[in-house]
C-alpha cells in the first residue's frame, strides 16, 4: 500500500453541546489517508462516521487535534480560506447526488471550476464525461437521467478540478446492486488508473469488502484499520 500521507488526522475530537448532555462524536481519533487508495469509513450508526467525513473534508472544525491535507492544517483556517481550498483540492460524491437540476451534465461537471474563478473548459468537461460513460448527455438535464447517471455526473464532477481527496458519502445508497457495483468501479478506476484518493463513508459491506483498507469506527473511536493488519 501506497504510503505517501495526502490527509491526516491527529488527536481529532469532536463534542456537540456540553455537561451531561454532550455527544462526543470523535474521540481523540488519528488516521492516516494514503495516496492512491480506496479507503471506506465503516460503523453502525452514530458510531462517527459522518463526523469523521465533516472533519476531515473541511466542512466541520473538531473540538481538539488537528486536521492536515498535504501537510497544511487546514482545521485552523478561516472560513473563506477553508472554502477556496475545499473547491481547489477537495472531491465531494454524496447519496443525494447534489446536482443543480437547472444546469445541464456540462454545467454541473464544470461548477467547481467556475464557483473557484477558473477558465470553464467544455473539452475537459467532454473528456470527464467520456470517462464516466456519459459522453454525448453533456446537454441534458440532470431530472432526465438515471440515478445511476446523476452519481456518474456526481463523480465526474468531483473530479474535474484534479483534487488531493475525494469524498464520497454513501455513494451508492439509492442504487440497486447493479448500478452501485457500476458507480464503485468508477471510484476504483480513478483510484488504480488516475491516483486519486477516494474515501468512502458507507454501511454496505459490500462496498467495504472492495476498498484497499477499511477504517472502522465504534463510539467515536478507531478500532480497527486494515492497514494495520496488512502492514
Amino acid at each position: 500500500m501506497n504510503t505517501n500521507t495526502v490527509l491526516e488526522l491527529e488527536h481529532v475530537s469532536r463534542t456537540y453541546g456540553s455537561g451531561s448532555t454532550a455527544v462526543h462524536a470523535l474521540r481523540n481519533l488519528d488516521a492516516r489517508l494514503y495516496a492512491g487508495t480506496l479507503t471506506a469509513v465503516v460503523g453502525p450508526s452514530g458510531s462517527g462516521k459522518s463526523t469523521f467525513l465533516q472533519c476531515a473534508a473541511g466542512l466541520d472544525r473538531p473540538t481538539s487535534g488537528a486536521v492536515r491535507l498535504g501537510g497544511q492544517e487546514i482545521s485552523v483556517m478561516r472560513e473563506r480560506e477553508l472554502t477556496r481550498l475545499r473547491r481547489a483540492r477537495i472531491g465531494f460524491v454524496f447519496q443525494s447526488f447534489n446536482l443543480l437540476p437547472a444546469l445541464t451534465v456540462q454545467e454541473n461537471v464544470l461548477l467547481p471550476l467556475r464557483l473557484d474563478g477558473k477558465r470553464r473548459d467544455p473539452a475537459r468537461a467532454h473528456r470527464m464525461l467520456a470517462r464516466v460513460g456519459l459522453y454525448g448527455r453533456e446537454d441534458a438535464r440532470p431530472g432526465e437521467l438515471s440515478g445511476g447517471q446523476q452519481q456518474r455526473v456526481a463523480i465526474a464532477r468531483a473530479l474535474i478540478t484534479e483534487p488531493d481527496i475525494v469524498f464520497a458519502d454513501e455513494p451508492t445508497g439509492s442504487l440497486d446492486q447493479e448500478t452501485a457495483a457500476e458507480v464503485l468501479g468508477l471510484l476504483r478506476e480513478a483510484v488504480s488508473a488516475h491516483g486519486a484518493t477516494v474515501v468512502v463513508v458507507t454501511h454496505d459491506p459490500w462496498v467495504a469488502d472492495r476498498a484497499d483498507r477499511v477504517l472502522r469506527l465504534s463510539q467515536g473511536r478507531l478500532v480497527q484499520d486494515t492497514a494495520e493488519v496488512l502492514s
